[in-house]
């Protein structure tokens, strides 16, 4: 999946049928759909076309950032945008689940693999981005088209990549086993207790991070159609590298040599590569501010290889859904389309999160930063995370069978094909 860029390092997570309300608004956007955002609709329109107040469901980061435009939007047109913060764990059931009921919200801010299951249930509907689309990154758009459809307004993209301390080891590598000996190194001087760091969930490991160790070795989750899109049927896992990487996964975890360590957690990862206890941390852009505050010396890293492929990291693509029940879907067209997609806004969910923006005028500005401008490098050679339902049935057995491996508690052996075997039959039902 490549990325847009412009003239600077490219910055790098069904059917259904439509309301008499959303088709009218799909129809009357159609229209506007390139039109600059000073182009807006009358608010007399607006407010005839439903309710005078949207509802916006979004986490407590993002929040503070959208108060300007939506102070912005009620001024032109008299309808308020409320804002309700609500818990990203369990966001997505919960709208799954209330917006057939009529309670859910006018619009969802979430990550671009929601989209999937949202199209399954018919809970989002189709925004025509028009002229609008040219203006962010082709992969942004991407992510937030299915089955030919644009579901989504994207605000940012994101993707890991290996934070290093330059202190400890001021030279990139470009393998995992050069990564570990550099940090084994560090650790035998006595510069630092940890040669490398990545989080794990105590239940479920971490596969999402250890993504482009997979891929490297030759085995995607999902192959790709004519089209480029995942083919549920295509399932990966069990290519013939699988079983190799999970004799890594061993030999790098608790029974061999701790560079995977299954007691590591998100935060203890960050604290202690904050603290300068390790070389590297394999993460995210949203873990960087707190470590330049920490005063760590930071360069991001192309991602290591452990096999004879690229590394290739999933890249996630973050948005504003709308809903398909929303009471007023004329008003919510309008402010997704008009202002959530203005520099201002992307400028602001940036500041936010630390996630680069989607769109290519706020990412050129953001991308002056050498940190974010190598987080696009690696992001320009990823692979976007797959949206499709199916990928639901792959985590618990991928996350639980890596952790075991990590934990020398399973042989790569038999664990490996047997967790294959377990997701195809999951997608297979």
């Amino acid at each position: 999946m490549k990325v847009r860029t412009t003239g600077t390092t490219a910055f790098r997570r069904r059917t259904f049928t439509l309301g008499a309300v959303s088709v009218t608004a799909a129809l009357v956007l159609s229209a506007c759909g390139g039109s600059d955002a000073g182009e807006k609709a009358e608010s007399s329109d607006l407010a005839s076309g439903g309710a005078t107040t949207l509802t916006m469901w979004v986490d407590a980061e993002r929040s503070p950032a959208l108060t300007d435009v939506t102070e912005k939007f009620k001024e032109d047109t008299g309808i308020e945008v409320k804002l309700v913060t609500k818990d990203f764990q369990q966001v997505s059931d919960d709208f799954i689940t209330q917006v057939p009921t009529g309670k859910g919200p006018d619009l969802i801010v979430g990550p671009h693999d929601w989209l999937g299951k949202f199209v399954q249930n018919g809970v989002v509907a189709p925004i025509e981005l028009g002229d609008k689309a040219g203006q962010f990154q082709e992969s942004a758009i991407k992510a937030m088209t299915y089955e030919g459809n644009t579901y989504g307004v994207p605000y940012s993209i994101e993707n890991i990549g290996l934070l290093r301390n330059t202190d400890l080891v001021p030279e990139a590598a470009a393998t995992m086993d050069e990564v570990i000996a550099n940090g084994k190194a560090v650790v035998a001087e006595g510069k630092a207790e940890f040669p490398f760091l990545v989080q794990m969930d105590p239940k479920q490991g971490d596969p999402y991070h250890l993504y482009p160790l997979q891929t490297s070795m030759g085995v995607p989750v999902f192959g790709t159609d004519e089209a480029g899109s995942y083919d549920a049927s295509k399932l990966e896992l069990g290519n013939p590298g699988g079983v190799e990487f999970a004799e890594k996964l061993v030999a790098w975890g608790d029974s061999g040599e701790r560079i995977f360590n299954s007691s590591i957690t998100p935060d203890i990862a960050k604290e202690k590569f904050n603290a300068g206890a390790s070389p590297y941390l394999l993460t995210g852009p949203w873990n960087v501010p707190d470590a330049e505050a920490a005063g760590i010396n930071l360069a991001v890293d192309p991602l290591p290889t452990a096999g004879d492929s690229p590394a290739q990291p999933f890249v996630g693509v973050n948005g504003f859904f709308i809903s398909a029940k929303s009471q007023n879907a004329l008003a919510a067209n309008e402010f997704a389309l008009n202002y959530l997609t203005t520099e201002a806004v992307q400028d602001s969910m940036f500041e936010a999160g630390g996630r680069p923006p989607a769109l290519t005028a706020s990412f050129d500005k953001a991308a002056e930063d050498p940190i974010v401008a190598a987080f696009g490098e690696i992001g320009a050679n990823g692979v976007p995370m797959p949206a499709i339902p199916e990928m639901e049935a792959v985590w618990a057995d991928w996350g639980g069978t890596q952790l075991a491996l990590i934990k020398g508690e399973a042989d790569p052996a038999t664990a490996w094909p047997a967790m294959v075997s377990n997701i195809e039959s999951k997608i297979s039902k």
